[in-house]
């Protein structure tokens, strides 16, 4: 049935009811079980000192998270305000000079936080891979890719590597490896979008405009060089109407959304509790569901803000750059389910759609989603939680096609074409809700812990079978109701955006 398809106002409004009380209760849990756990001993490591005056502490236990916002906000302010300034004068001045501007001061900022030693390892594999790209192979351009990727995330090449850098700050390990692995990814970007150029093959000069422009360099997103190197180039720099207006928005939503974060955490130690799990095992079943999915919200929200920054950066450099990742709260399809659009449009390009084609061919299924998740274990780092992860995402996405094939054989065709718009859109939702758990439940063994993950899956479908088991999952198909209304208005919104261009 189609995404247009409504339900009557009063359903909607008795769903949006129920929603917003279960997410009342379960915080309420949580809240009381951060309030009693503050002064915890095995807490003592993620809760540390906050609002001094009000007598509150917080959640600390996100180290990256900490440091970009205490330790190095002035310098990563700086850094990228330097870019900005720059690049604003460039593009005043000599707009068809300003690629080589953002590579200039990208070299530099790295040069200068990273030492001239980590530059030449960066400079190195950009050499190794634009000598591949020479050849226009495709597999030989992946072959080199993956090895290259492979020496930053196995051992004993990672270590090696990592023991040239010079420095001790805190955020160095996390500074090496990411700018390091996404060279790697923007490395062979080039080197296959070269192979595709009918003639020639892009100078190393344009991989290295690319490779360093700086907003993306450390953290991504990842833009394919198809589409960088296109925007870059554009000489007549325009925007487009209210687009400054968007801009500016977007970066209050940024700042207020790191505010949110700081007085949300002062109140929920949503990040420390799960490192306990006999304390964590104590809580209602509605509030341990609540802690699992506040935790992929947060993670969602740290790479909103994280990506949202560096977009915004991009914006103001008339780049048009992956969108941020879609709200955990809005997803209920594997399909849709990704932390990192821009990692996931290399994906969907280089490997998934390239192999899976249309998608509706089981086994090109099957195949396209295991060498995604293969090429996305090695960008993650191949240990235990990450094949665990992987095999179970790589089976939620195949088992999503396996069931629309099965629904779609003719005896089930017929009895869905039997049913009025609504019903079917309440059955899907019901299925939906199953669907969003179990994102849920297979992401958090990322973000937490293998047993943190396991805890909940027996609380949620054994232990609290079957009055929290089948509660939860009401409430969540209300929410999933939600967003279908959602995605409802947004299709019709966009059908009269399309018919106004048309006329």
């Amino acid at each position: 049935m189609g995404v247009k398809t409504t339900l009557p106002s009063y359903e909607l409004g008795f769903y949006a009811l129920a929603v917003t009380c279960a997410v009342l209760y379960s915080g309420s849990g949580i809240f009381e079980a951060s309030r009693d756990s503050a002064n915890r001993k095995a807490f003592r490591d993620g809760i540390k000192p906050g609002w001094h005056y009000f007598g509150r502490k917080m959640d600390a236990a996100d180290f990256e998270w900490v440091m970009w916002f205490t330790s190095f906000r002035n310098v990563i302010v700086f850094a990228l305000s330097g870019h900005v300034l720059f690049a604003k004068i460039c593009s005043m001045t000599v707009p068809q000079h300003r690629a080589v501007v953002y590579m200039l001061y990208g070299v530099l900022a790295v040069l200068g936080s990273m030492g001239l030693v980590y530059m030449m390892i960066v400079l190195s594999h950009c050499l190794v891979l634009y000598s591949v790209a020479l050849a226009k192979q495709k597999w030989l351009c992946f072959v080199a890719g993956l090895c290259c990727l492979a020496s930053f995330k196995l051992e004993p090449f990672s270590s090696w590597q990592s023991g040239f850098a010079t420095g001790a700050f805190d955020l160095q390990d996390v500074l090496f490896y990411g700018g390091c692995g996404f060279t790697i990814m923007r490395c062979m970007s080039f080197a296959l979008e070269s192979c595709e150029r009918k003639e020639g093959i892009y100078s190393i000069f344009d991989l290295l405009k690319y490779n360093f422009y700086l907003p993306f360099f450390f953290f991504g997103p990842v833009m394919t060089f198809d589409q960088f190197h296109a925007q870059v180039s554009t000489r007549e720099l325009r925007r487009k109407d209210d687009e400054m207006r968007n801009i500016r928005v977007h970066a209050l939503l940024h700042v207020g959304a790191v505010i949110a974060v700081d007085i949300f955490f002062h109140f929920f130690y949503i990040l420390t509790l799960p490192s306990d799990l006999k304390f964590v095992n104590r809580l209602s079943d509605w509030s341990l569901a609540g802690l699992a999915y506040s935790n992929l919200v947060y993670d969602w929200v740290k790479a909103a803000v994280m990506f949202g920054v560096t977009n915004t950066i991009a914006r103001l450099d008339h780049l048009d750059p992956p969108q941020p990742p879609k709200c955990i709260t809005m997803l209920y399809v594997f399909a849709e389910t990704h932390f990192d659009r821009g990692i996931n449009d290399w994906l969907c390009k280089y490997v998934y759609d390239h192999i899976g084609e249309n998608h509706d061919n089981i086994i090109k299924e099957l195949i396209a989603t295991i060498a995604t998740f293969a090429v996305t274990t090695l960008w993650l780092g191949p240990c235990e939680i990450v094949y665990i992860w992987s095999v179970f995402n790589c089976f939620g996405l195949n088992f999503e096609l396996w069931v629309q094939k099965f629904f779609q054989w003719e005896p089930f065709a017929k009895l869905e074409a039997k049913m009025s718009a609504a019903t079917s859109r309440r059955i899907r939702a019901a299925f939906g809700a199953v669907n969003f758990w179990a994102i849920v439940l297979y992401n958090i063994l990322a973000l937490n812990s293998l047993e943190f993950a396991q805890l909940v899956t027996k609380r949620l479908l054994l232990t609290g079978f079957p009055v929290s088991t089948l509660s939860i999952w009401f409430i969540t198909y209300c929410g999933v109701q939600l967003i279908k209304e959602r995605e409802r208005i947004l299709a019709i919104e966009e059908e009269k955006g399309d018919k106004a261009k048309a006329e």
